[in-house]
């Protein structure tokens, strides 16, 4: 009996083997599949749509209760905006996160290059720096610099316990903008110490001995090979670092120091609007932190070039995917059985 199209005898299907077996896609026994939705998936996506309206309803109702307020003294918030008062608190905020982050990493590198080391006195160096600075608050430490005088009347150096060869006045040498940077940047050092180090083990160890194997040197070899590669492993937690310690200057407010929040407590001391004033301080934070982020995003794109890795989708991606697609369906176009 002879077979057309499809319908093959059992003798042929068997003889073929698993090698030589037809294969069809989109298609049954009885012509092709359809996709039916099912009353649980038509109640799912309902249920999705219905929280996506709740959660944007809310967000809504809590931004018109924050612009409806009567505390809300936008003509307040618009005048001490841009003032001359605020823009130096923003230039000195800018100023203390630039030089405590760069004290941070310059520290941090040393210490993250103590910790790989074989050296057992140079671990344990490292080891106790990051237990005490780490371990302590950082506004503890802030008010402790700030106070060394108390502990401390002079500084002075020499050979520990004989004579000594200069000396300083405390209160002279820390200064509030001193004991800002100290507390700061001493404290910053030790996280970066172990995201350095984290990002320096990430890297393979066939890369150091292939350095070496071409003749660098140890050191040339962690500069010129392995420090590029632990950078896309570095940066996205250091810009998040970056976006801290832009935040954590509000606590240098403690020693005056003119930063953001302490020249907008100054102004509101005085005009006893507390809200409008508070205001101004979160719009500046919120543009700094934005400004950074955006710089953080190009920055780790630029470090993981030639990684194999998915970037997440971007907003308007995720709106596209909201959206409903009416582009028709295209299958696999089978030939006709001859």
């Amino acid at each position: 009996m002879t077979s057309t199209g499809t319908d093959e005898a059992p003798d042929d299907r068997r003889s073929r083997g698993p090698l030589t077996a037809t294969l069809q896609i989109g298609r049954g026994p009885e012509g092709p599949r359809v996709r039916t939705t099912t009353g649980r998936q038509i109640a799912l996506k309902a249920a999705g749509w219905a929280l996506r309206i709740l959660l944007v309803l809310f967000v809504l109702e809590i931004i018109s209760k924050f612009l409806t307020a009567d505390a809300m003294r936008w003509d307040v918030v618009g005048e001490y905006l841009f003032s001359a008062r605020v823009l130096q608190g923003v230039g000195l905020t800018l100023f203390l996160t630039a030089v405590a982050m760069v004290l941070g990493c310059l520290i941090g590198l040393i210490l993250a290059l103590m910790k790989i080391s074989n050296s057992l006195l140079f671990n344990v160096a490292a080891d106790g720096y990051i237990w005490l600075f780490r371990g302590t608050p950082l506004l503890v430490q802030l008010l402790f610099w700030y106070n060394l005088a108390s502990f401390l009347p002079k500084l002075t150096l020499g050979i520990p316990f004989g004579p000594q060869w200069f000396e300083w006045d405390t209160n002279t040498v820390i200064s509030s903008l001193i004991a800002a940077l100290l507390g700061l940047g001493l404290n910053e050092a030790a996280y970066m110490s172990e995201i350095i180090r984290a990002g320096i083990q990430s890297v393979d160890q066939g890369q150091s001995e292939a350095a070496a194997a071409l003749g660098m040197s140890r050191r040339r070899a962690m500069r010129r090979i392995v420090l590029p590669q632990a950078m896309r492993v570095i940066v996205p937690p250091t810009g998040n670092q970056v976006i801290s310690m832009l935040k954590g200057t509000s606590l240098v407010s403690i020693v005056a120091i003119s930063e953001l929040l302490y020249t907008v407590q100054v102004i509101y001391a005085r005009t006893f609007e507390t809200i409008p004033l508070l205001v101004v301080a979160c719009i500046w934070y919120l543009v700094l932190t934005t400004v950074l982020s955006i710089g953080q995003h190009y920055i780790e794109k630029y470090y993981a070039r030639g990684a194999t890795r998915s970037a997440p989708d971007t907003y308007a991606q995720k709106l596209r995917k909201l959206l409903p697609r009416t582009t028709p369906s295209s299958g696999l176009k089978e030939k006709a059985p001859v």
